[in-house]
């Protein structure tokens, strides 16, 4: 007799946990584990060229073209990408090896990068081809992005996940604080080409570091989602989860908010504090040392604070800066209001990562990340736009004391949508599904699969009933069912009937695959309220079509007159 398909016996006692443990690692304790410090340390490497080619690629353009909105647009051509191929990215992060996925992004940059770089030292580069290129830099980047941080949680144990965000956060925040100045310098010093050199070279540690990485092989039963199936699957997972939902309106809003600053900051540098590509350098290099700060004290304010008024605060603290930023005071007064831009920006990006990764299971965990990228990316290419356009038009002190009434919105939405707390929830495989033995032979692709179970309820359990039918179908149709249903026999009204539809025979276990261990209260509520002797019966039902005309003597009359 056929069993109802997530209620079978479990084999691991600890399985049935719906939660897990959530201390605090320690700040340090990713880098116990080797892959992951060879990762970070080449990453560091890399950062350091991302900015320096950031400083030069910004100071350039200020120096090709006097339009406000084109130097703003070199931020928006970097983040763009994001905002178009994240989606793309996070498919490949979860169906296939992440490490190649990573390999292939780092081998397109360094491609890209040297081009840029023998452009400019012929002297042949204009303000669009520049934007070309940091667009195609772009590119590399938000293919890379997603697979790199759905690793953390393969690379290191859950209650690190954290401390591993916070530590790749720091990566870079850590090469912003000296970056950026070095950056300023080079370009002084040896002109832009040099800088967009060094870029180019420091691709080649985390290159080689991914092609030493002997990444254990995942074993799968099932062949890769396509595009199609895998983009739907991630936005049908995002949009029945309402906290997913929340962490990426928020990424989207201090995006568009908070990139003012950066947009803007050359200008800044040059008609504000009347500066060079140097000043450039070290503000931005303020805004890194900011971030450091942040992420070295983010484990502290975690543990005093709510997500919310943690994410509040820094929307707040970035309103204040950007203000002390458009008074151009000086370049001592501006330089500390970057330390408190950097920490707050640090603060806030790290916590949305980390409250999404943890709200996330690993088979979609890739998609939703990029989901969180895009709408965080789209909100900076779409802010560095209007903030140049703004300052193109109405001028730049006008521009950064508007960001500031966006950045107060920003955090007057948190009373209305507050930032869901760190989830505790044990989103491991629930690994109870056991694929059954079929009377009739199926391929993979054969479908549309039609499943129903048979529950008897009494009549005072109902309400429960209802109530936990009602979380039933939210993960059906999360997970990938169609066209869910619940039933009543009108003849013997004890017994109830779940319905619904997976387009494949390969869907309905990747469907059952995708249980999670958080998701067994719902389970062992419904088989505590059957009571029927037996446990509740499926069928598992292949659809097909009404029988063919020409089969049909009926119709061939019908046809015939």
């Amino acid at each position: 007799m056929s069993t109802e398909e997530d209620t079978a016996q479990n084999n691991s006692p600890q399985a049935g946990a719906a939660a897990v443990e959530t201390h605090t690692s320690p700040a340090l304790a990713p880098f116990k584990t080797p892959i992951f410090r060879s990762l970070w340390l080449a990453t560091l490497v890399s950062n350091l060229g991302s900015l320096v080619q950031t400083v030069a690629a910004g100071w350039t353009m200020t120096t090709l073209t006097d339009s406000h909105q084109m130097v703003a647009l070199v931020t928006a051509s970097t983040m763009l990408p994001i905002m178009t191929l994240s989606l793309l990215a996070g498919v490949l992060a979860d169906n296939y090896d992440r490490r190649r996925v990573m390999l292939a992004a780092q081998l397109l940059m360094l491609v890209v990068s040297v081009g840029l770089t023998f452009v400019t030292y012929f002297d042949l580069l204009t303000p669009w081809l520049l934007l070309i290129f940091t667009f195609l830099i772009g590119c590399g980047g938000a293919l890379h992005n997603p697979s790199w941080q759905a690793s953390i949680g393969d690379i290191v144990p859950r209650d690190q996940v954290p401390a591993a965000v916070m530590a790749n956060g720091m990566s870079f925040n850590l090469m912003r604080s000296i970056g950026p100045a070095l950056g300023g310098l080079i370009v002084v010093t040896a002109g832009a080409t040099a800088a967009f050199t060094l870029n180019a070279v420091s691709y080649l540690a985390l290159i080689a570091t991914l092609m030493l990485w002997r990444r254990p092989v995942e074993s799968k039963t099932l062949p890769p989602e396509g595009f199609r199936q895998a983009t739907t699957a991630g936005i049908r997972y995002v949009s029945l989860s309402p906290n997913l939902l929340r962490i990426i309106l928020r990424g989207f809003l201090f995006g568009l908010t908070a990139v003012a600053v950066l947009a803007l900051l050359p200008l800044i540098a040059k008609d504000l504090l009347a500066g060079g590509a140097s000043t450039y350098g070290l503000l931005l290099g303020c805004f890194g040392v900011g971030a450091v700060g942040g992420a070295l004290n983010n484990a502290r304010i975690r543990a005093r604070f709510n997500n919310e008024t943690i994410i509040r605060t820094t929307f707040l603290g970035t309103a204040l800066g950007t203000l002390v930023l458009a008074m151009g005071y000086g370049q001592l007064v501006s330089a500390l209001a970057l330390l408190l831009c950097g920490a707050c920006w640090v603060t806030s990006n790290a916590l949305l990562n980390v409250s999404l990764q943890l709200s996330t299971p690993r088979w979609v965990v890739g998609r939703a990340l990029s989901f969180y990228l895009m709408s965080s990316a789209g909100g900076m290419a779409i802010g560095s736009w209007i903030w140049g356009l703004v300052a193109e038009h109405h001028g730049l002190q006008l521009a950064l004391m508007l960001a500031p009434c966006a950045h107060v919105f920003g955090a007057l939405i948190g009373l209305r949508l507050p930032l869901p707390e760190f989830s505790t929830l044990n989103l491991d495989p629930l690994n109870r599904f056991i694929e059954p033995t079929l009377a009739v032979q199926l391929s993979p692709r054969t479908g549309p699969i039609l499943v129903t179970i048979d529950f008897d309820i009494n009549d005072a359990d109902i309400p429960e009933f209802l109530m936990t039918m009602a979380a039933r179908r939210r993960i059906r149709k999360r997970d990938g069912a169609r066209r869910w249903s619940l039933l009543r026999d009108l003849e013997t009204p004890n017994t109830w009937t779940e319905k619904y539809y997976v387009a494949t025979w390969v869907e309905y276990v990747r469907h059952n695959q995708r249980r999670t261990v958080a998701d067994s209260d719902v389970s062992d509520t419904l088989r505590r309220l059957h009571q029927g002797t037996e446990p509740p019966r499926v069928r598992r039902m292949i659809e097909r079509e009404t029988v063919p005309k020409q089969a049909d003597p009926y119709i061939k009359g019908y046809d015939h007159h």
